[in-house]
């Protein structure tokens, strides 16, 4: 139950087209996830959605986002990196029960799901999907008897793992963020009209005006166009995941007020640093080594160009809902500069190797177009621990740096050279502080370990 998500909320008191502004908010989030779309609208107290399988574009076109009209609404993107991939797994989630309707848009990964579901399933429920969000509807439907906002303060007690959480009911817009803040929501407005989102590129795309982020442990309630604070629990010790600056969010986002650009960008400079090469060109993994590579070439004077093609319009590989798409996607993706890279020492810098499947293709690629040598310099620690809190990595077995040093990595991926900036590193280029989930490089989660 561990997809990649993005999600995106409007409360409108000013009355706008909502469908249209949640749809432009999930075009700008398209990047974390590609399997499903979907949009609920709260209309005169009844809720109508549409969800499906596909990007944003093509699940939702113009017939429905005119037929999706109100003052509330959230829309949900999925990855489908762990659940499977059908439209009853597709989100925002929709459901009645007693004391009304409620919606839900979730990014994150519950660890203790299994546990819960199994616990009520026992009690007779009887669930329609495979998703983390439905165990978390059925808690605030079981809580819920005077005050939606208890039942979810109630509810969010029960769960444990990851969480930025949109909910929404017929009068307001509810905001949640996990104690430890792994997972991203900021807020954003737009006139009197709040929004929610993953993202602050979303808020960019929709022209509002970025208010400050969900705090870890915090909700917030949007209603009457008005926005209240209430904690759900205490908060922890910061815990961002360090996937969302290195490789998930946008590099035109901010998070916790600092861009993902910068980050990136020195990240890179660090690589430089701690991972020199003699080359005659420094090149990107596209696109989201892209930012590195700049801050390598920057503090190397080694030139930065391109030597790497994308095709804009295949979705990222890592995270592809099975090996043979993600190889597939590789082959349709990427293209050789063979102009710029033949005869040539290349540094091929990229944000994180995974299984390594990618990056063997992309090494071959460029030796078969004539580069005289290929460096590789990856701007992060090796990915070493599998992750159940939301980044949806693989078993240890199937993680090339989980089984082999680095030495036999690059000997696997065919490199002259390897090398990858150190979590020192890493850390000192986000800024010196150790606020960050890196779990997935030391094995040290948030969470208790027993429950991943």
């Amino acid at each position: 139950m561990k997809d990649l998500c993005g999600i995106f909320g409007i409360y409108s008191k000013e009355k706008r087209d909502i469908s249209k502004i949640i749809y432009y908010g999930l075009y700008a989030l398209q990047h974390r996830g590609q399997v499903s779309a979907g949009i609920a609208i709260n209309n005169n107290g009844y809720i109508d959605y549409y969800k499906g399988l596909g990007l944003a574009h093509e699940v939702l076109d113009k017939e429905i986002l005119n037929r999706l009209r109100g003052d509330i609404g959230i829309g949900h993107i999925r990855s489908g990196s762990s659940v499977e991939t059908t439209t009853v797994n597709a989100e925002p989630l929709v459901v009645g029960y007693k004391q009304g309707a409620l919606a839900l848009a979730y990014d994150g990964s519950l660890v203790n799901y299994s546990e819960l579901r199994e616990k009520m399933e026992d009690n007779g429920v009887i669930f329609q999907s495979s998703i983390d969000t439905e165990v978390i509807a059925n808690l605030i439907a079981r809580y819920h008897r005077e005050d939606i906002e208890q039942a979810i303060i109630k509810a969010v007690k029960d769960i444990k793992g990851s969480y930025a959480l949109v909910t929404m009911t017929n009068d307001r817009l509810i905001g949640v963020r996990d104690p430890y803040g792994l997972k991203p929501l900021c807020i954003g407005k737009i006139g009197k009209d709040y929004i929610l989102s993953s993202e602050t590129c979303a808020l960019d795309t929709i022209g509002a005006e970025f208010v400050r982020d969900v705090e870890p442990g915090e909700m917030v309630v949007i209603i009457d166009g008005d926005i209240k604070s209430v904690k759900t629990k205490e908060a922890k010790d910061k815990n961002i995941c360090i996937f969302e600056i290195i490789y998930l969010a946008r590099p035109d986002s901010k998070l916790d007020g600092k861009s993902i650009y910068l980050l990136r960008r020195e990240a890179g400079r660090n690589l430089a640093k701690e991972c020199p090469a003699e080359g005659d060109i420094v090149i990107s993994a596209p696109d989201s080594g892209t930012v590195a590579a700049i801050g390598y070439a920057e503090e190397s004077r080694i030139p930065y160009d391109e030597g790497l093609i994308k095709n804009r319009y295949v979705g990222r590989t890592f995270i592809q809902p099975t090996q043979e798409l993600r190889e597939q996607g590789v082959r349709i993706k990427l293209n050789v500069l063979k102009e710029n890279v033949e005869g040539k020492r290349v540094i091929l810098v990229d944000d994180s190797i995974v299984r390594g499947t990618t990056m063997k293709r992309i090494v071959g690629m460029l030796k078969r177009a004539g580069a005289k040598e290929v460096h590789v310099r990856i701007a992060a620690p090796p990915v070493k621990y599998p992750c159940n809190l939301g980044m949806h990595t693989p078993k240890k077995e199937n993680l090339i740096a989980g089984e082999k040093t680095v030495d036999e990595i690059k000997d696997v991926i065919g490199a002259d050279s390897l090398c990858y900036l150190s979590l020192e590193g890493l850390l000192e280029a986000v800024g010196g502080e150790n606020n960050y989930c890196t779990g997935c490089f030391s094995g040290q989660f948030p969470v208790s370990k027993d429950l991943l």
